[in-house]
């Protein structure tokens, strides 16, 4: 279903809950000229960072791309068009488009480059910016937990962005590290229910960790004390 010149919202913040084996599916397509929606893109050789040095972007809608030296000399010299969109803004984008809604406002961004071009209107005093709800021709998140009709539960904070994103996919693919029979999740443990979710794969790949932060052992600590 990958084509030249689609828009592919993903899901994940850093590599924290990336859909990692369909970002390589998208990868092996070949796919040229695509948008991608998503907070940031991963960083060099892992996640979305794929992409980029396989020359498969042309533009990226973001919130936060400070790990990624490859997307920032792409920007740089020109090569990538980059829009940045605020978090909470692209977050409601992503819902907003799921939910059927074109447009709402917001009073983030006013007065700075954010709000160029766009229509602004007053309300109780106040101005608010008109931002578009965005709907992605695909969509590709991770879940913790998947049953066989789609309905997903994500884990802790790798759940982020992925809710939002599998909202807007006119297509939604969904990757998880367990898939149950229907009915072993319970109603009010869904977090995206299947109805949002058209295709369901088992997750083959290992979570690779971004930024690993420990504390020394307490008999290190000890030893250095004494030291």
């Amino acid at each position: 279903m990958v084509r030249d010149g689609m828009t592919i919202a993903v899901g994940g913040f850093g590599l924290c809950g990336i859909p990692t084996d369909l970002i390589r599916v998208v990868r092996d397509s070949g796919a040229k000229d695509l948008t991608i929606v998503s907070n940031n893109l991963g960083i060099d050789g892992k996640g979305l960072g794929l992409l980029l040095e396989n020359n498969q972007i042309s533009r990226v809608l973001a919130s936060y791309v400070g790990e990624n030296k490859l997307f920032m000399r792409q920007y740089i010299d020109g090569s990538l068009d980059v829009e940045f969109v605020p978090q909470g803004t692209l977050a409601e984008r992503l819902r907003a488009g799921g939910a059927g809604i074109p447009a709402f406002y917001t009073r983030t961004g006013v007065g700075t480059l954010v709000a160029e071009g766009k229509p602004t209107a007053e309300f109780d005093g106040e101005t608010y910016v008109q931002e578009r709800g965005i709907v992605a021709d695909i969509a590709l998140v991770h879940a913790h937990t998947a049953d066989e009709d789609g309905n997903l539960r994500y884990r802790l904070t790798a759940r982020n962005f992925n809710p939002q994103v599998a909202m807007c996919g006119r297509t939604t693919f969904a990757e998880a590290e367990h898939i149950v029979p229907l009915g072993a999740l319970a109603p009010d443990d869904v977090h995206t229910p299947g109805v949002f979710v058209h295709h369901v794969t088992p997750s083959t790949t290992s979570t690779d960790i971004e930024q690993r932060t420990v504390r020394p052992r307490p008999a290190q600590l000890i030893e250095e004390v004494v030291r």
